[in-house]
């Protein structure tokens, strides 16, 4: 690509990025190929370094070489990024930060460059004003869409809040009424439950000498007229599901799936049940633990 650059004096030394290699400018094209230039400056910045040169004032990209620190150069054009940075051109589309130079003739374009400086403090007031009302309008619109977020929130709480509720009390009005419809139903199946305790597990078998999970549940509860399903996976299906902080004795715990649990045991009270449990423990008391917590609850007198 073709580099224009206009600078005064001897030709001066550029680093190339990533290189470190020290390459020799171009000759300046003659100037009435360009603008007529308006002032001319001098790079002030650590000696022996470079300012880099950029394809443009905003966003642009570095070129791959530097000014050199105190070579002369002349500015065609001068211009505001951004950020409200002042930007030389002193070449072909090549850019250089103003803050790194120092003026070499300032007898020369006062005029131009006053007004210049007067345009460009103008043009940064006007965009730093601009900024300040989008950032303003930017943190209403966070704020209010915010209020908005908080107060849909609210109500979803409220209204989860309210169904809760309303479940609580359902649950506690049918759990005061099934314990006071059958309280001798319920401890004559605490009471079979626990005197079934030391059987041995037999899978498949119904009582009353071995049991496996289902058919001792289906052989306590028969005795006092409730019929229940011979597998876990129906014996799930019956009566009411309870949370687990709300059981009572005579209730059915299950675990594995709630729609098809592999397990089933009588809740008989004090965070205790009774089950039968496998072939090698058989029929047993134990109590609910975190280690081996039931998925579901089902009342079923």
């Amino acid at each position: 690509m073709k580099n224009r650059l206009f600078k005064i004096g001897a030709a001066a030394a550029i680093t190339v990025t990533g290189l470190g290699a020290v390459t020799s400018l171009k000759k300046p094209v003659a100037a009435s190929t360009f603008k007529t230039a308006i002032k001319r400056v001098k790079i002030n910045y650590l000696p022996g370094k470079g300012v880099r040169i950029w394809t443009n004032y905003n966003a642009g990209r570095f070129m791959g070489f530097r000014a050199k620190d105190g070579t002369e150069w002349n500015v065609v054009k001068t211009a505001v990024d951004k950020s409200g940075n002042l930007w030389y051109m002193v070449g072909d589309n090549e850019w250089i930060q103003a803050r790194y130079t120092v003026d070499v003739d300032t007898s020369q374009n006062t005029q131009a460059t006053t007004s210049t400086v007067k345009k460009t403090k103008t043009v940064k007031k006007s965009k730093i004003s601009n900024l300040a009302k989008k950032a303003k309008d930017k943190v209403t619109a966070v704020t209010n869409t915010q209020k908005k977020q908080e107060k849909e929130q609210a109500k979803i709480e409220k209204k989860k809040a309210n169904v809760k509720q309303a479940k609580q009390i359902v649950e506690q009005t049918i759990n005061k009424n099934t314990s006071s419809q059958a309280p001798d139903k319920v401890n004559g199946i605490v009471a079979l439950a626990k005197s079934e305790i030391g059987k041995p597990y037999v899978w498949g078998a119904v009582g009353p000498d071995s049991f496996d999970c289902s058919g001792l549940v289906q052989y306590i509860y028969e005795k006092y007229g409730v019929n229940m399903p011979r597998t876990t996976y129906d014996q799930v299906k019956v009566g009411q599901t309870v949370s687990m902080d709300s059981l009572q004795p005579g209730d059915l715990l299950f675990w594995g799936s709630t729609t098809a649990p592999y397990h089933v045991a009588i809740y008989i009270g004090n965070n205790q049940y009774v089950n039968s449990a496998t072939p090698e423990q058989g029929t047993i008391l134990q109590t609910i633990s975190s280690y081996y917590y039931p998925t579901i609850a089902k009342r079923v007198l």
